[in-house]
């Protein structure tokens, strides 16, 4: 049976809580359809964390990024809906998202939304 799209991120325990070490996991196959024109949207999708006690389990990052296919989104909320998703499965100790859009009208767009742990968003 095909896999599916999913919401649910799965963890597993993070092997050296003790050490602090970014992970990077690049997804290029990101899509969404544009919620005014209702055309798709191509990007990729750069996750880099600092985990604390998790870890994201990656078969569920995939399914989670293809979550998106068939929904409208712009650049600037899903970005920063990947990065409320994967904060609230991991706890991690920082977190950044970045969302590098195709070419739309002649312009390409790059959002980055961070997260540290114990500083609430919002704040400077």
């Amino acid at each position: 049976m095909p896999s599916q799209p999913s919401k649910q991120l799965d963890t597993f325990p993070n092997p050296h809580p003790n050490r602090d070490y970014e992970i990077e996991h690049v997804c290029p196959e990101y899509t969404a359809l544009c919620p005014i024109t209702g055309q798709p949207d191509f990007g990729t999708i750069r996750v880099r964390y600092v985990p604390d006690q998790k870890c994201v389990e990656l078969k569920s990052l995939k399914l989670y990024i293809w979550s998106f296919r068939n929904e409208g989104h712009f650049f600037e909320d899903v970005t920063n809906l990947i990065l409320n998703d994967l904060v609230a499965a991991l706890d991690p100790r920082s977190a950044t998202i970045v969302g590098e859009f195709n070419v739309r009208g002649g312009i390409t767009s790059t959002v980055t939304a961070t997260h540290t742990k114990g500083r609430q968003a919002g704040s400077s």
